[in-house]
């Protein structure tokens, strides 16, 4: 079992930036690929971000390619959002996952544990 616990949310203007963290506890964080996906009212939950287990590998959706980086720290078991010049449309709640693979997917189903979620709110 893994926990995971994000934190860094809140409300900003368009235009600033955040930077969220997911810390993980409960087993081997470096055995794990991580990602971060959103949840917007009344949306689905979609992909954000992904990194490997090593870090090596990064992939991203296409509404945050360049203002977005998703980064980790094997030692402080801990995944990172920086998010960029942050847009209204980046409103949501923003989740971190594991995944029990070296590499993981873009798909809901690809992670295994997830974490509660912190709101990101961008005002125009």
């Amino acid at each position: 079992q893994v926990q995971l616990v994000e934190s860094g949310g809140g409300l900003v203007q368009a235009g600033d930036s955040l930077r969220l963290s997911c810390a993980a506890s409960g087993r081997i964080f470096s055995n794990y690929a991580m990602g971060w996906f959103r949840q917007a009212p009344g949306k689905e939950r979609e992909f954000v971000a992904a990194i490997s287990r090593s870090g090596g590998y990064t992939s991203y959706a296409d509404s945050v390619k360049g203002r977005f980086t998703i980064s980790r720290d094997n030692a402080k078991a801990t995944v990172y959002l920086q998010m960029n010049s942050l847009k209204p449309e980046d409103t949501a709640v923003y989740y971190c996952a594991a995944a029990r693979a070296a590499v993981a997917g873009t798909t809901r189903s690809a992670y295994d544990y997830w974490g509660q979620g912190t709101q990101v709110t961008v005002s125009s």
